[in-house]
């Protein structure tokens, strides 16, 4: 290899080293530069954590201290003034004095037994509340913050030594209908000043159902709808349950319909007639407006009727629906028609649905709610329309006309202090009630229970 080659190559080898090198630094400048961004980023995160950390354990009375420690030890050191160094150190002596009683905030166990989930309403409620150290050491004085619905039961905890527990019974308020969350509890630690608290939450929860108030109907088969296979309608059919009348013999009829005494005695060929039966379906429309009631009672009477009705149709095996009109956007108001079905499956879903059910400002009309359903509906047989006393009559037999001639409404006005009774307005029965016990003794009157 002659000399000038041995040249060329070696500055290539060279350069190629240099590359290489400012290459690898390069990447190590990358590297650290990253490595920087995250490490600043985690600092960052930590030092948020533990400002909100210590927002969080310094009660409003903490700050009052601190401000007094920091300002008194400021002043007092700054300027040699006694008195405030005398108060900005007894501050910052509290402040020392409060932190062990911060410790062991995770030293308990907290679980909540309920005896009932589901309740009629007015039943009461007790439930345990058991609080358990399960740390190896003695547990310093505490409290339990339990939360009930929109309320909130206190607990105090005295000193627990390790494995020892303490039963406290709390009493779940009931006397009104609806779902109550109980939980999750959160144990507070913190010195008797209240200077600085420390919280832990457990993750326990239950859901209280208080069902609605129900009176107990007879069988909706002695009633209205009194056949067990179906109620006869009055569209005629050639083939069914419930005979009709005789006709003359027309083309196409089936021979077996052919009524031979009828035939012989007139001469001509007689076929039996008949009304189509249908499955007994009951619908129940619940008013939830807030201008269809008076008031809350009244609301509450509504509830409970439909419950009632509800459930002994149920448990009639019969096809029940319960729908209520659902709140719709004030925009969309003039253009949006909506209704929500409560589960039927079983008596325990629909009283569970009712418990939670609300009046609302904006939701769909009576009478929309029984034009929708009539619609998904159409092999009903009978309908309970469910209100206050604010709806005109009116206003219930246009409700009413929304389903067909084939099914008999019944419109179900509650208003507690109106005399019940019963009447009829039109094809429909008004039926009045200002106690639930009237719907028992009227409906059992007039055959429609």
């Amino acid at each position: 290899m002659s000399s000038s080659t041995e040249s060329r190559l070696t500055r290539t080898s060279g350069t190629t080293g240099y590359t290489r090198t400012r290459y690898g630094t390069e990447r190590s400048a990358a590297v650290l530069a990253v490595r920087g961004v995250q490490g600043w980023r985690r600092l960052r995160r930590g030092v948020a954590r533990a400002a909100r950390n210590t927002a969080e354990t310094i009660a409003p009375a903490g700050w009052v201290v601190v401000a007094v420690a920091v300002v008194g030890l400021g002043f007092g050191l700054g300027f040699g003034l006694l008195e405030f160094a005398v108060a900005g150190g007894a501050g910052l002596l509290l402040l020392a004095l409060s932190f062990p009683f911060l410790f062991g905030a995770r030293a308990y166990q907290v679980a909540l037994r309920l005896a009932h989930d589901r309740v009629v309403a007015g039943t009461p409620v007790e439930g345990a509340l058991v609080v358990t150290n399960v740390g190896r050491r003695t547990a310093l004085p505490g409290r339990v913050d339990l939360p009930v619905g929109d309320g909130l039961v206190d607990v105090h905890v005295p000193l627990l030594r390790p494995g020892h527990e303490l039963s406290e019974t709390v009493v779940i308020p009931t006397q009104h209908r609806g779902v109550i969350t109980v939980g999750p509890a959160r144990t507070v630690r913190g010195d008797p000043l209240g200077i600085l608290t420390r919280e832990a939450t457990w993750q326990d929860t239950h859901t209280l159902y208080v069902h609605p108030v129900t009176t107990a109907l007879r069988s909706s088969a002695a009633g209205l709808i009194r056949d067990l296979e179906g109620s006869p309608s009055r569209t005629i059919v050639d083939a069914d349950f419930s005979f009709h009348a005789l006709r003359p013999y027309a083309p196409g009829d089936s021979p077996r319909q052919v009524h031979w005494k009828s035939t012989a005695k007139t001469g001509a060929m007689m076929v039996r007639q008949y009304e189509e039966t249908r499955r007994s379906r009951m619908i129940l429309v619940l008013a939830l407006g807030v201008d269809e009631y008076a008031d809350e009672d009244e609301f509450e009477l509504a509830v409970s009727a439909t419950a009632s009705i509800g459930v002994r149709g149920i448990r009639d095996g019969r096809d029940v629906d319960v729908v209520a009109g659902s709140e719709i956007p004030e925009f969309a108001r003039s253009r949006m028609r909506t209704f929500r079905t409560l589960t039927t499956i079983s008596s325990r879903t629909l009283l569970d649905d009712l418990a939670g059910i609300e009046r609302g400002e904006n939701p769909s009309r009576l009478r929309e709610v029984a034009a929708l359903v009539s619609e998904r509906h159409p092999d009903a047989s009978i309908a309970f329309l469910v209100c206050g006393s604010a709806p005109t009559p009116t206003q219930l037999q246009s409700a009413a006309l929304a389903f067909g001639s084939e099914v008999a409404v019944v419109a179900l006005v509650c208003a507690p202090t109106a005399a019940p009774g019963i009447r009829r307005l039109g094809s429909m029965t008004v039926v009045s009630i200002g106690l639930l016990e009237d719907l028992r003794q009227l409906l059992a009157r007039s055959g429609q229970s």
